[in-house]
């Protein structure tokens, strides 16, 4: 279906209504954190459903519900972050793990704001070439790929405590994969630090921690641009719904993901992320979805 437009802003999530929007947000806050794409089943759902598509102001804002459950999460990471970082600036000890993690995750967070910047307006532009189907098909498809790869080659041995800057860098860069439907910020940035040869669970980590300050940065800008395209009353109202079922699911979420990376693998992950690209694809060639 068309998208909606509010003074070029895509707002097709107004239309869906707050029981609509509602059952999006449980989606969102799962697919969200899991490594299988929040913006490519924001397409692929409403588009089952014949729903219109809720637009990418709507998936961008709803990071924020992510935001809410990563920070409870780990909350004792970011504690001792901030501490060590704290305790580094009064001994001048900056090559301590806290500081250095905290730059890491700075460094880390500057190739997707230039990329962002950059890209603002067809990212966000009603219709965008980055939202149609087959896009999010073969961005699904290439990442589950990479993600088996990952999980063939990593020797899965290095831990948290001994990222270092470069390695930052690198998953920073992945993280800007994010920005095409279908890649998944989790999932790219999760692949490039088990390529690394993180250990599985320190990789997870790593890639929530990474992703905070990007995260939240997307998150409040969406609300900035949909307050200044002139969002009504009703459209907060509906936008409220969906971030509030969101945050209670990324809760589930964020569990689930920890808990199989620890005693299992990406396995499951990378089958579900072949499967949802190979259906897309073929369900675009084949004309049964549009």
């Amino acid at each position: 279906m068309a998208s909606v437009c509010t003074n070029g802003v895509d707002t097709g999530f107004v239309a869906l209504g707050t029981t609509k929007v509602a059952v999006l947000g449980v989606v969102q806050g799962i697919t969200e954190l899991l490594p299988i794409s929040s913006t490519a089943h924001m397409r692929l759902v409403p588009a089952v459903l014949g729903w219109p598509d809720p637009g990418s102001a709507f998936s961008a804002a709803m990071q924020l519900a992510a935001l809410f459950a990563v920070v409870t999460y780990f909350w004792s990471d970011l504690r001792d972050l901030a501490c060590g970082s704290l305790r580094a600036v009064r001994t001048g000890d900056y090559g301590a793990h806290a500081p250095r993690t905290v730059l890491g995750i700075i460094l880390g967070t500057l190739p997707i704001v230039i990329a962002g910047v950059l890209l603002k307006d067809k990212l966000n532009a009603c219709g965008s070439a980055f939202r149609e189907l087959w896009v999010i098909g073969a961005a699904s498809l290439v990442m589950g790929l990479l993600l088996a790869i990952a999980e063939l080659v990593s020797r899965h041995t290095r831990s948290f405590e001994h990222i270092k800057l470069s390695d930052a860098l690198v998953v920073g860069l992945a993280q800007v994969g994010a920005l095409i439907p279908g890649v998944s910020r989790s999932g790219s940035t999760l692949t490039a630090a088990m390529f690394l040869g993180l250990k599985r669970e320190d990789a997870a980590r790593f890639s929530f921690l990474l992703g905070l300050p990007a995260i939240f940065a997307a998150g409040v800008k969406e609300l900035l641009v949909l307050h200044q395209a002139g969002l009504d009353t009703q459209g907060w109202i509906v936008l409220g719904v969906g971030l509030v079922t969101a945050s209670l699911s990324a809760f589930v979420a964020i569990w689930t993901l920890m808990k199989v990376m620890e005693r299992l693998s990406a396995w499951p992950f990378v089958f579900y992320r072949i499967a949802m690209g190979t259906f897309l694809l073929v369900a675009v060639a084949t004309g049964s979805l549009s």
